[in-house]
Formats: C-alpha cells, structure tokens, sequence
C-alpha cells in the first residue's frame, strides 16, 4: 500500500474519527495549510495538531460522538483522496449526515496540506 495512503487513513481512525485526538500531533506538520474550498468564498487557514485537536473536539460538542465513515480512499504518489460520511446528532436528537472530501498532500509521512469541500448545502438543509 502506498505510505502517503496509509497515513491519511491512520489519521481518519485515530484522529479525524475523535477517537485519539493527541495522535494529531503524530499525523500532522506543526504548521498544516488547509485550503477551504466553497464555491462562493474559497479561503486557506493554517493549523496546527492542537488546532485540528480543537476543530474535532467542536465537531464532537455539535454532533456527539459521530460516526465516520471513509467511503473512498484514493492514492497517487504523495496525494491522497478522501469521500466520507460523517453521521451524528444535534441538541435536538435530529442525526445529521454530512459528506465531504478532501486531497491531503503528505510530505515525511506527515499531513503538509489539504483542500477540502463540505456538503454545507446538504447540511443546512437538516438543521
């Protein structure tokens, strides 16, 4: 299996799932830049492992312990393609689904950047 290919889904069981969040440091360059890609306002951040730590723990305070799901993992050299689907719940009760995907570009068997696109339409529309 491709090395690049198996730190991103590493990363998904053990960090992007909540399970092991302290593993972020182990996955991810101490400055990772993620580009945001909306088709109506497109913008790049840069995170850091606790960053991504405190953006999972914000996923879990607003839909619980999710589920994760890889639905497709593809690799090509050091870029990997990642489909998921995330499930958990609201305040309510309500389970929300969420779709995404993300290319993660994988440099000293460490997460260096990755551009993501989020089903946000599909989203709000469970709200």
């Amino acid at each position: 299996m491709n090395e690049s290919k198996k730190v991103v889904e590493s990363f998904f069981a053990e960090v992007r799932s909540g399970k092991k969040l302290q593993a972020a440091h182990d996955f991810l360059h101490e400055s990772v830049v993620a580009h945001q890609v909306q088709s109506e306002n497109e913008y790049t951040i840069t995170r850091t492992p606790q960053d991504y730590i405190d953006h999972v723990k914000e996923m879990q305070e607003l839909y619980g312990q999710f589920t994760l799901e890889i639905q497709e993992l593809l690799a090509e050299d050091n870029k990997v393609y990642v489909r998921w689907k995330q499930t958990g719940q609201i305040s309510n009760g309500k389970t929300v689904v969420q779709i995404a995907s993300a290319v993660y570009l994988v440099e000293k068997n460490k997460i260096s950047e990755y551009w993501i696109q989020i089903d946000r339409k599909g989203l709000e529309l469970q709200d």
